[in-house]
């Protein structure tokens, strides 16, 4: 039986539990409901799974400043963090609490933010932040200015040896967006999440443009425009649904090898017969890529990164033997699958978040080139190109690629090619590797024929022809090796499992050194 003085604690404990677990307040509570957004414990319950949340650091509160009263002081302070499981998988997370304060960043605040960062980096685990603050708290000065730093600095320390999502519930504004924008993936609610380093108030009274907070820096504009947003949803509870599929795709750290597998239902032999007419017989006509992606992948499972940004490129995560691969592709519906700056740097990033975690990469290839353009040269798509470049050919992971139509010029050469350390390269029966496309290759070694020539339609006509059957058809590049075979589209699917079963123990380095000048 336990005596008076420990049923007190007991009862004090009990007290104070109660306490941090009102935040705010019910009033503030009401407030965020009132919004349409949910409290910092409604996230995370919905986010992990059941009754696995472990709360740490629930009784701090800030140190005492000269703008301090009694009311300003909140068990926990405006953040909730701690530990929990997705789908079983041990997961790190700090959830900001907008009734604490709007959420604002003390140094208490950061503090435990990058306590929790900390304890992630040890344990080799994903760490998840729930975004939802009015920024610095101005009542701390340059001490919550330099909590932002400290955190900038885990970010920093922690890229590419853990998975970091950010997920924006709320207003992210000025130096406090640089912190998502340093993880891997953001994902974004519609009308309740906002990010901008500049609110529409200063940017209309110094350039006078008017500009509403949605149109500035919701999740719309940041997924299809600036490219920040690599997911948006409608509701906070399709947004938790999808991290929590995300985290199935990854594995928990750097050093974890053990690829993330499920139980495959999809046969690795499955014939996709529906690619032995998928190419359209005009290579000028579009067809959807998607469609051959989800086709061959395991279960027709394919989750889509950056959906609505560079449309004329394709990434994501699917399974292919029931292990994670990760997905490049160019999307012929739109732009005809051109090259440009966005499609480059979008296609760069995921390649090297999949090199940094061990996620084999498949390259589905159909690219007429680079885009032309006065626009593209002055905005710098040599250097956002050099870009894909290096990330390909830094990439150790397991690499195969399959060429679908066209491959061609400098285009190519930055999707994974042989001699970019591709491992497995293939191509379909339709492909066709050149420098450019046929007519303009004619008109430029055949100018002085076709000038002289009486009938130049004629003549032009057959110098293509001529021309694709000589030098553009699949069988000429892997006659020198460039391709390592031309296979029956229908197999695409047996090959490529085939291929990732047989590089499953690769291993590759790069030379010695601090790291390499990408060109930024």
């Amino acid at each position: 039986m336990q005596n008076s003085k420990t049923q007190q604690k007991l009862s004090q404990l009990k007290q104070k539990s109660i306490e941090a677990k009102l935040s705010g307040g019910e009033a503030k509570i009401k407030s965020q409901h009132e919004r349409g957004k949910l409290t910092a414990r409604e996230r995370i319950d919905l986010l992990l799974d059941d009754g696995s949340f472990e709360e740490i650091d629930r009784f701090l509160v800030n140190q005492p400043n000269e703008f301090d009263d009694a009311k300003n002081k909140f068990l926990g302070e405006a953040v909730i963090t701690g530990y929990g499981k997705i789908n079983n998988k041990t997961v790190f997370l700090y959830a900001q609490d907008f009734t604490v304060l709007g959420g604002s960043l003390s140094e208490a605040v950061a503090n435990k933010i990058c306590k929790i960062m900390d304890l992630a980096m040890q344990n080799g685990a994903p760490v998840i932040g729930l975004i939802d603050s009015g920024g610095a708290r101005i009542q701390e000065g340059v001490n919550s200015l330099a909590g932002y730093s400290s955190i900038f600095l885990k970010n920093t320390r922690a890229s590419g040896v853990i998975p970091q999502i950010s997920v924006i519930l709320g207003p992210a504004a000025g130096g406090a967006t640089y912190s998502p924008a340093l993880t891997d993936f953001i994902f974004m609610v519609t009308n309740i999440g906002q990010m901008y380093i500049t609110g529409p108030e200063v940017i209309k009274a110094v350039t006078g443009e008017q500009v509403t907070h949605e149109e500035l820096g919701g999740a719309e504009t940041h997924a299809s425009k600036s490219g920040v947003a690599h997911f948006i949803n409608n509701t906070e509870e399709e947004c938790f649904s999808q991290i929590r599929q995300l985290i199935e795709f990854l594995p928990q750290n750097n050093m974890d090898e053990s690829n993330p597998e499920t139980e495959n239902i999809d046969p690795p032999d499955r014939k996709c017969e529906v690619f032995s007419s998928i190419i359209p017989d005009d290579s000028y006509q579009p067809y959807d890529m998607l469609e051959i992606i989800t086709e061959v992948v395991d279960n027709n499972d394919f989750m889509e990164v950056h959906q609505k940004y560079a449309t004329n490129i394709l990434v994501g995560f699917a399974r292919m033997g029931g292990k994670s691969i990760g997905i490049v592709a160019q999307q012929p519906s739109r732009l005809a699958g051109v090259l440009d700056i966005n499609a480059s740097v979008k296609a760069a990033r995921f390649v090297r978040f999949c090199d940094a975690f061990n996620i084999p990469i498949v390259t589905f290839i159909d690219v007429p080139g680079f885009m032309p353009g006065t626009l593209q040269e002055h905005n710098g798509i040599i250097r956002h190109g050099a870009k894909l470049i290096y990330a390909y050919a830094e990439a150790t992971v397991p690499k195969i690629s399959v060429i679908t139509r066209k491959a061609f010029g400098g285009a190519y050469i930055v999707m994974s090619s042989k001699n970019l350390k591709g491992d497995i390269n293939y191509s379909w029966p339709t492909g066709e590797l050149a420098v450019m496309g046929a007519e303009g290759a004619v008109n430029i070694i055949h100018r002085k024929k076709i000038k002289s020539s009486q009938n130049d339609e004629k003549v032009k006509s057959e110098l293509i022809h001529d021309y694709e059957e000589k030098f553009m058809n699949p069988y000429v590049a892997a006659s020198t090796g460039i391709i390592d075979d031309v296979i029956d589209p229908i197999e695409t699917r047996t090959k490529i499992i085939n291929g990732l079963n047989m590089l499953a123990n690769k291993r590759d380095t790069l030379p010695p050194k601090k790291h390499g000048t990408i060109p930024l």
